[in-house]
């Protein structure tokens, strides 16, 4: 069960502050700067709740300061709810030299060794233990350790069982892992002493290309039906028009996928099937797309919500604005999914429901279709830099 640090009228009273975090200077704290988001980039922490993580023991996590910080309580950790690969994570963190904690990757909720089932980026002094502030623990000793209690950074780069770690831009470690944990979440671990989090943002890689901005190869047309989807001058994929959808040909079941969207007229509405079973009329999960909202409050979605899971889960706030290019990032691993729209998490859902090959009837984690929906005779979307990836297996 997640957790909740903030109240729920806090959360809703941040929704026009968190609108006002996109595209800023890159050096804010929690913030995405243009190029980190027309990068792929991510926020894993908004800097104002912990939506997207859950603890895993009674120790006092708390939101403050656009910081995730904790000094006492059980040992245990703060993870994400969703999992992944292969990425590029960067972390800042400040800690007392008396402080021993961490920052997991690829871990289940409850790592319970760091050789076997997680990679454990230590924060520690050597005085309390071998492996120093940017060691993988019981793996590989880090170097050039300099105490700080200052802020500090952690950039790691993790593609299969390569690991590149960077400490304030200094290269600490490069580690290769014969047999690689291929995915997981991403946990910050309380052990002793405080120590604060913030600046969390992930860029996932090895995406592949959906689509070739020439022509409509690699999808699925449906010519019966009454959406346009066609390629622009600008090498831009649009649909006008509805209903109707078109279809990749590659399927996928455990996934990441991005793409930007412009809406060319307000409160239109599209979405992104997953999971879809191949050739019928968009039966899959929907990530819904749709900019508007009620009585100018960005925390009441109009239909869902842009990046919402519709008819499942509301998106928790409106980020995206019509008229505006906007990226989406869409992640599902089994029963959870999740969406971030211009780097910030709108949506974290599980399905709960007993499987079934067909998702409108219960969980489906088999492969199936992406499709892109032309929702009706006011449909005018564009599409780009559309492209995903096949988690790694555990």
């Amino acid at each position: 069960m997640r957790t909740h640090f903030l109240p729920c009228f806090v959360v809703a009273c941040l929704s026009v502050a968190l609108v006002g975090t996109i595209a800023q200077a890159a050096d804010e704290p929690n913030k995405l700067s243009a190029a980190e988001l027309a990068d792929g980039w991510i926020l894993l922490f908004d800097g104002e709740s912990d939506y997207g993580w859950t603890a895993t023991s009674k120790a006092n996590w708390r939101v403050a300061d656009g910081a995730m910080s904790v000094s006492e309580g059980e040992g245990g950790f703060l993870t994400t709810t969703s999992d992944f690969g292969d990425y590029v994570l960067r972390v800042d963190f400040r800690a007392g030299l008396d402080t021993n904690s961490g920052v997991f990757l690829r871990t289940p909720a409850v790592p319970t060794d760091p050789t076997k089932d997680c990679y454990e980026l230590n924060i520690a002094d050597p005085q309390l233990s071998p492996f120093p502030t940017g060691s993988f623990v019981q793996r590989q000793k880090g170097s050039d350790y300099r105490a700080s209690t200052d802020w500090q950074s952690f950039q790691v780069t993790a593609q299969g069982g390569h690991f590149v770690v960077q400490l304030d831009g200094r290269t600490v470690l490069d580690y290769t892992d014969p047999a690689p944990l291929g995915r997981g979440r991403v946990a910050l671990q309380f052990r002793t002493g405080a120590v604060s989090f913030r600046n969390i943002k992930l860029k996932p890689l090895g995406l592949n290309s959906l689509f070739n901005g020439k022509d409509l190869t690699g999808w699925k047309t449906f010519p019966d039906m009454k959406s346009k989807f066609s390629v622009t001058s600008a090498g831009e994929l649009n649909v006008k028009d509805g209903r109707g959808q078109l279809e990749s040909a590659p399927r996928f079941a455990d996934f990441v996928y991005q793409m930007e969207v412009f809406s060319n007229g307000k409160h239109l509405n599209s979405g992104v099937f997953f999971r879809c079973i191949p050739g019928e009329n968009t039966n899959g999960y929907e990530c819904q797309i749709q900019n508007g909202f009620k009585d100018g409050d960005r925390s009441q979605p109009i239909d869902c919500g842009t990046g919402g899971f519709y008819r499942r889960q509301n998106a928790r706030r409106v980020i995206a604005d019509d008229f505006t290019w906007f990226p989406m990032t869409l992640i599902a691993s089994g029963d959870h999914m999740a969406t971030w729209v211009n780097g910030v998490q709108v949506s974290d859902w599980t399905d709960t429901r007993p499987a079934n090959a067909n998702p409108r009837q219960g969980l489906r984690v088999e492969a199936g279709t992406l499709q892109l929906q032309g929702h009706d005779p006011t449909t005018d979307l564009s599409f780009r830099k559309l492209q995903a990836a096949e988690l790694p297996t555990r």
